[in-house]
């Protein structure tokens, strides 16, 4: 099998870091979400993936957020079969294969135009109704060449917090304001986690800074009209937390019960 050789820096390379966590917590005996595809990757790049220092227990993180995002993303097509899906920083994640939509769905995986490059020279020939575009997601005129007439989900993992609040909310103002109705499925953290995250080894060691934070979901209802909260979940509330050690769900639980640390990291869904 060939190596394939890239040489990402900051924020590209921390796509590599969540790669590298689906793999490594795919190939345990009962993995909370399988990905073969990301095992694959990880064979094939050429890239000290070491570096990461990513340990089973914060893999098993990375699975468990990516299946709740999986099952928001299902959920929506099983609604609207007919949708319009955009996966905005897509990265090398294979959540396409893995959801396997129907053929009236239009996908389309957004990333940097390298990173797409990359995933043609990795994934296998695209099938019908499977779109890969290369844009900066912060560009406002890439959004002109998807179909505007249908349910629109906007799905982005591990996006929001590396852009700035004037990227961020015109971002989600676009998407809101292009299609009919539809979702937005996000993560973010609030200022506190922001601010504290930069501090950690992954970011140190790639160069790249959180920038955004949201202290209250609900703020986001006034700052991108039409906008309504439907789910907020922090890690405790993730389905298989109790496979996580010990000691990751105590601190955790923890955290549940103190005011800002409460709302430090959430999954979120907003309808519009």
């Amino acid at each position: 099998m060939s190596r394939e050789k890239i040489d990402y820096r900051e924020v590209r390379e921390t796509n590599l870091a969540t790669l590298y966590g689906r793999a490594v917590h795919s190939a345990e005996p009962e993995p909370i979400l399988r990905d073969e595809v990301a095992e694959e990757l990880v064979a094939r790049i050429d890239y000290d993936f070491g570096r990461m220092r990513i340990d089973r227990a914060a893999a098993a993180a990375v699975a468990l957020r990516a299946r709740q995002f999986d099952e928001w993303a299902a959920t929506f097509l099983r609604r609207h079969p007919d949708a319009v899906v955009l996966h905005l920083a897509c990265g090398l994640d294979s959540r396409y294969l893995r959801l396997r939509p129907p053929a009236t769905v239009d996908w389309f995986d957004v990333d940097f135009p390298d990173v797409v490059d990359l995933r043609r020279r990795l994934f296998p020939p695209e099938p019908p109704g499977y779109h890969l575009l290369g844009a900066s997601v912060t560009d406002p005129d890439w959004l002109e060449r998807i179909p505007a007439d249908r349910p629109g989900l906007m799905i982005t993992e591990g996006l929001t917090m590396y852009l700035t609040e004037a990227e961020v909310l015109p971002l989600l103002r676009r998407v809101t304001g292009h299609f009919p109705a539809g979702e937005l499925q996000f993560d973010a953290f609030n200022r506190l986690g922001a601010r504290a995250s930069n501090h950690t080894p992954l970011l140190r060691k790639t160069g790249a800074r959180f920038q955004w934070g949201l202290d209250q979901a609900r703020d986001l209802e006034r700052q991108v009209p039409g906008a309504r909260l439907a789910e907020e979940r922090s890690p405790t509330q993730l389905p298989g937390l109790h496979r996580l050690p010990r000691l990751y769900r105590l601190a955790a639980h923890a955290a549940d019960r103190v005011g800002p640390l409460r709302r430090l990291y959430r999954l979120l869904r907003y309808r519009f």
